[in-house]
């Protein structure tokens, strides 16, 4: 099955069941109540067109064994981001921030990328591959994209999940972030149960000076029961209809469902 056709069935993803945890009345105006966004938040757009852009190199790297030119790379950028922003209303930047600013964000970042990856010789298996698996007390499936799957010459396969951030990952925020545990989860599920899995997350940093980290991270048995458990727990409440905004979270401030929450006050 696509993505698309997933996500036609009942599901629960990484980032459904983070959105409920975060805030569920926000989890049921996006996916139960079907709300569209009242604004598209910057990053996200930006965030989408740098995936964009990094599976389009994969892909060349998987036909013809090897990477796009740096400049290739980011005149495919530059075309995606002014389709996708230039003379877009609907987009709400952050204090600083403006379409020119993330172009030339968007530029540097690649090329930072492209000068820390340009020599990577993992063989590529897939790009955004699709990944579905069923959970024993959980009536529907979790589903998710994975970014990219490689192999290395020792037949270790590597799953790397690209990120854009304002800040260097701490660990907190390698360790609390649900989804490559869920990915890890879904191939265990899918045919690489008897494989060696290695996990990363590749972070392209909008510091002053643009940067790109890459965090590897190992799952034990006790991260996988841990969310189990928090799928569980959720899919109780979803199951339950106990939906309870979560209006001192700091996202309270650029969430595009603002007035609908208010209005959910007032009534």
């Amino acid at each position: 099955m696509t993505i698309s056709e997933l996500r036609k069935q009942p599901h629960l993803s990484a980032s459904s069941i983070s959105e409920y945890i975060d805030c569920s009345l926000s989890y049921k105006f996006s996916r139960i109540d079907l709300i569209r966004p009242e604004f598209k938040i910057d990053a996200l757009e930006f965030g989408t067109v740098i995936h964009e852009v990094l599976a389009f190199n994969n892909s060349e790297r998987k036909l013809m064994e090897k990477n796009l030119k740096l400049d290739e790379i980011i005149r495919f950028f530059e075309q995606k981001w002014k389709s996708v922003a230039e003379d877009n209303s609907n987009i709400r930047y952050k204090e600083g921030k403006n379409f020119n600013v993330l172009l030339n964000e968007g530029k540097s970042l690649l090329t930072a990328h492209y000068n820390s990856c340009s020599q990577d010789n993992f063989r590529v298996v897939a790009i955004e591959e699709p990944v579905s698996f069923i959970m024993e007390g959980i009536p529907v499936p979790i589903i998710g994209v994975v970014d990219l799957i490689e192999e290395d010459d020792s037949g270790t396969v590597v799953i790397t999940d690209y990120k854009t951030s304002s800040k260097a990952y701490s660990e907190d925020d390698i360790e609390g972030n649900p989804q490559l545990t869920l990915y890890y989860m879904a191939l265990k599920s899918n045919g690489y149960g008897n494989r060696e899995i290695l996990l990363k997350f590749d972070v392209l940093i909008k510091t002053k000076t643009p940067k790109f980290e890459q965090y590897y991270v190992t799952k034990t048995e006790m991260d996988v029961r841990r969310m189990k458990k928090k799928i569980h727990q959720v899919w109780d409440g979803i199951s339950k209809g106990v939906y309870i905004p979560n209006d001192g979270n700091w996202k309270c401030k650029g969430c595009f469902y603002k007035s609908h929450c208010d209005e959910w006050f007032r009534r």
